[in-house]
């Protein structure tokens, strides 16, 4: 179960710190961590890297090769405070192991060997310090050896880390100067030391803690030299965090145990945690896009090297491994916490994964996504088109114990391919992504504004969109969407980075829209947005610092800028000459051994990845990738969209014109390739082969009179003149000053008779949403709160009027779909027709269906405001009329059917009014006049 400590139990104290070692490679971060173990009575025996049995190297591949591979925890007691200590791996091609470790961190302890100075990936973890804002105390250690100075490495520390570097060593802190040295790293501190007031140590704690003054240790871990004075010092200038009282934790690490188990390695920052305990995947009132799962928590282990001991609690402070959860993440917030934040450091490297010879491909991907759960860094990607297994790494080291971890874990020998360099892509400026996915049945649109970010930032999300115009719920699906995949480039398909995407609009419908539809409609504005964009092809370049002797500078000089790389002017130490700057990851190569070579093995090379910059050759990459964006038929670029009962597919550039919203986006908000004078999509040239389509049409709720008109324009511009009736009867009455309506083949009675049927090959028919009428007129809307019934008997009573002066067939179609074992019914009224749809079958659906079927027979005209409705009853050959335009043609109808009745003889007279009594008389004067109508006068009795 492994070794405890004597002097103390640590989950006794009620001060809990996590501290995280941190190094270079060789710097001798293990060696320090046995250092501590052996003088806290965490272990009996030191132990030794080079001998193999260093406590904190727990694996066989660690102390084979003498590096640390995987994070260790170790439990310490440095006065009344319970120390966990994180060792984590100093290699650069295990940064992403570091890295993670960095989110449970209160302090981190930085060793720098005084011998070899700061290194390149020294200057990497200073930069992932600051970014997670971690008060850092640094131990210069193997200070035993020859030519170390401790002064000049001070003066290096200060210049090329932070000016608030101070030496804490006994005797620094007997100097006068050192008070004055942490004096004016504060201007409150500053003005209170001139004042003749000491420097304290709650003073000192408060600037670590707030990254102003970092203290400065020297000695030698493997003799045990300053050690002491070091952990006297962590003792007394840590300060242990303030935590919530409600439960709170941050996963950081998955692993499995030898058996199998698999383990959730998190630290606890609030409240506490029972056995037992269920954790859910995130709180009930966040992100509701997110199926939430509860786990119970079966084990809770507190390890300390290879050995753990179990607890039935862990309290704010404490690290440990949780047994029975199967669906938590690296980065994961559990409780009041958060979700982590994306990783700075990334896989730079791809190989392809050769298996033995029959080997099941699909099934060894599907175990290695184990490994991958393991290591966030690590990418295993399955291409399609070969049927490979390509795996994205951080170096050369990285495949050899991935070899090693597969063989124990999996029992396969395999091998890597080539390495080849992991190219990303961006945009040079903003640009408007639609994505709209429409077959029968489904419906989403989206709209998205994709803006170029910082360098390094990656890829950042967000809403800007009214729940007015897209629902809460449909927005978080949609930011979902975007969260959960990456987004392959259009240049070499390589994914995207450093880019705000925020959306900006969008659309569902009420009734067909799906989850699903909107993931399709994401995706496709994603691709949209990236072919109208300025893409730039990106390529990971690493910061170098190069030593070699004063004769070979010129060699070196020249290799970097043949490798496409730049530098600063050489710095000559002696015989030795330095070279530092930056150069392309995929120029670099193995040029570590060609130093060695021309330097006869006095140069020496260190690489830190610098991040992503615009590929030197991108061109030459472009084309060797050979890849098509538009042949990538699992990242469409295109929409889909409805016409006739049915989706078509319409392209990229083409989009825009058949958006069904607009965005809002002022025209100066986004670049466009005809903006910036270049071919559509970005380095993509050559001729774009476009089938034709049926004109977009443009539809929105609540539509004006002029986006009225411009539809109407579309629509006639493509299939002809818009006929309908009403308005087309009444302008063609004032045309030919008659009340009888003219049709090819003669003058026909206006009432619909036998003669006009015979005469006109093709019938009217006028089909009526219902309840979309109803709640669209206000008188009918104010009676339909009191009673619908009545408000349906209203609306039947107005329509067989209507027809009985038009003469047309009148459907009148009511939503039943929700009433539970529905039949659905169909009866005459009078003179109009009703229709109750069956359970499950909107009126939507039922009108839709019927203009199917006798659109391209007969004249159809559909009376309803569902913007959706109206966009595919005109795309299946019929007429629409809006609510609020059906309204002001069955007033017209009323006023011209009351001076029908109301008709005047030659003389002026009018034969009613004179024979009714006189206050019927002045009524039926006002109503022909126009001044009142008998609603008014049925309201005021």
């Amino acid at each position: 179960m492994g070794e405890q400590a004597e002097e103390r139990e640590p989950e006794k104290l009620t001060k809990h710190i996590c501290v995280g070692l941190l190094a270079h490679v060789d710097a001798g971060k293990t060696t320090l961590a046995e250092s501590i173990l052996y003088l806290t009575g965490g272990i009996r025996r030191l132990g030794r890297v080079d001998h193999g049995d260093a406590f904190l190297d727990t694996y066989e591949m660690e102390r084979a090769r003498g590096i640390t591979i995987f994070s260790k925890q170790a439990e310490v007691a440095l006065g009344d405070k319970a120390v966990t200590l994180l060792d984590t791996p100093g290699h650069v091609d295990f940064s992403a192991e570091m890295e993670r470790t960095l989110q449970v961190l209160d302090y981190a302890v930085l060793v720098i060997s005084g011998s070899d100075g700061i290194q390149g990936h020294v200057e990497t973890l200073w930069r992932l310090l600051g970014r997670y804002r971690i008060p850092v105390f640094l131990f210069v250690n193997k200070m035993d050896r020859d030519g170390t100075d401790r002064q000049q490495v001070m003066e290096e520390l200060k210049k090329r880390l932070s000016a608030g570097c101070v030496d804490f060593g006994p005797e620094s802190r007997e100097r006068e100067a050192f008070e004055e040295e942490l004096a004016v790293c504060d201007d409150r501190l500053l003005e209170r030391y001139l004042e003749g007031e000491p420097v304290n140590e709650e003073d000192i704690r408060r600037l670590i803690g707030e990254r102003r003054v970092f203290p400065c240790f020297f000695g030698s871990a493997l003799k045990l030299t300053g050690v002491e004075e070091f952990l006297e010092g962590l003792s007394r200038y840590m300060a242990p965090p303030q935590y919530p009282q409600e439960f709170a934790a941050r996963v950081y690490k998955i692993s499995r145990d030898r058996q199998g188990t698999r383990l959730t390695h998190m630290k606890i920052i609030g409240g506490s945690l029972r056995v037992k305990s269920l954790l859910a995947n995130r709180r009930r009132d966040w992100d509701s896009g997110k199926e939430v799962r509860e786990e119970k928590a079966d084990q809770l282990r507190i390890y300390s090297g290879a050995g753990y001991r179990m607890v039935d609690q862990v309290t704010a402070g404490q690290v440990c491994a949780v047994t029975g959860l199967s669906h938590t993440y690296c980065g994961q917030g559990l409780g009041m916490e958060p979700e982590a934040g994306l990783p700075l450091l990334e896989p730079v490297l791809t190989y392809r994964l050769e298996l033995p010879e029959g080997a099941d491909v699909h099934g060894m991907f599907c175990r290695l996504r184990e490994l991958e759960e393991e290591e966030p860094q690590l990418h295993i990607v399955w291409n399609e088109a070969l049927g490979e297994i390509h795996v994205q790494v951080m170096g050369d080291i990285q495949t050899e114990v991935l070899k090693s971890l597969i063989n124990e874990r999996f029992h396969m020998a395999v091998e890597f391919g080539t390495g080849s360099i992991v190219y990303k892509e961006t945009i040079g400026a903003a640009v408007e992504g639609i994505g709209h996915f429409e077959p029968l049945r489904h419906y989403a649109e989206v709209h998205l504004l994709m803006e170029p970010g910082e360098p390094g930032s990656g890829m950042q999300f967000e809403s800007a969109c009214s729940e007015d115009r897209l629902d809460r719920n449909w927005q978080r699906l949609v930011l979902t969407h975007l969260k959960e995949r990456r987004h392959p480039g259009v240049l070499t398909g390589a994914p995207v980075t450093d880019m705000k995407i925020t959306l900006v609009a969008g659309r569902s419908h009420p009734k067909h829209t799906e989850g699903g539809d909107f993931r399709q409609a994401t995706y496709r504005a994603v691709r949209q947005g990236l072919k109208k964009a300025r893409s730039i092809l990106l390529e990971p370049v690493y910061t170098f610092c190069l030593r070699v002797p004063s004769d070979t500078l010129g060699r070196a000089m020249t290799d970097i800028q043949r490798m496409g790389g730049s530098f600063e002017a050489p710095v000559t130490e002696g015989q030795e000459s330095i070279l530092a700057g930056s150069v392309p990851a995929a120029s670099l190569g193995d040029y570590g051994r060609q130093v060695a070579v021309y330097t006869k093995g006095r140069g020496q090379l260190s690489c830190s990845l610098k991040g992503y910059e615009p590929c030197h050759n991108a061109q030459e990459v472009i084309e060797a990738s050979g890849y098509d964006s538009e042949s990538d038929t699992a990242n469409p670029t295109g929409s889909v969209f409805c016409a006739h009962g049915a989706g078509y597919v319409v392209p990229w550039n083409q989009v825009d014109e058949y958006a069904h919203v607009e965005s809002g986006l002022r025209p100066d908000q986004t670049e466009t390739a005809k903006d910036r004078g270049t071919d559509e999509g970005g380095s993509e040239t050559g001729p774009q082969t476009v089938p034709a389509y049926p004109a977009p049409v443009k539809a929105s709720s609540g539509l004006t009179l002029q986006e009225t008109e411009e539809l109407e324009r579309i629509f006639e511009r493509t299939y002809g003149p818009v006929r309908r009736y009403g308005a087309w009867d009444q302008r063609r009455r004032e045309e030919q000053g008659t009340e009888r309506r003219q049709e090819p083949g003669g003058d026909v009675p206006r009432s619909g008779n036998r003669q006009e049927k015979e005469a006109r090959p093709r019938e009217d028919y006028l089909l009526v949403d219902g309840y979309n009428i109803i709640f669209s007129w206000p008188e009918l809307k104010e009676l339909a709160t009191a009673s619908l019934d009545a408000a349906r008997g209203r609306l039947m009573d107005i329509l067989s009027n209507y027809q009985g002066y038009h003469g047309m067939t009148l459907i009148l179609v009511f939503d039943a779909y929700r009433v539970e074992g529905g039949v659905g019914e169909i009866f005459s009224y009078h003179n109009i027709y009703v229709v109750y749809t069956k359970e499950a079958e909107t009126a939507d659906q039922y009108i839709e269906k019927t203009v199917h079927a006798i659109g391209h027979k007969h004249r159809v005209t559909v009376a309803t405001s569902d913007a959706m409705e109206q966009v595919i009853i005109l795309g299946q050959g019929a007429n629409r009329m809006a609510a609020r335009e059906f309204l002001e043609e069955v007033r017209l109808t009323e006023e011209e059917m009351r001076q029908e009745y109301t008709g005047r003889e030659k003389g002026g007279k009018n034969l009613l009014i004179d024979h009714a009594s006189d206050d019927m008389a002045k009524l039926l004067t006002q109503v022909r006049l126009g001044k009142r109508t008998f609603q008014e006068r049925e309201s005021d009795e």
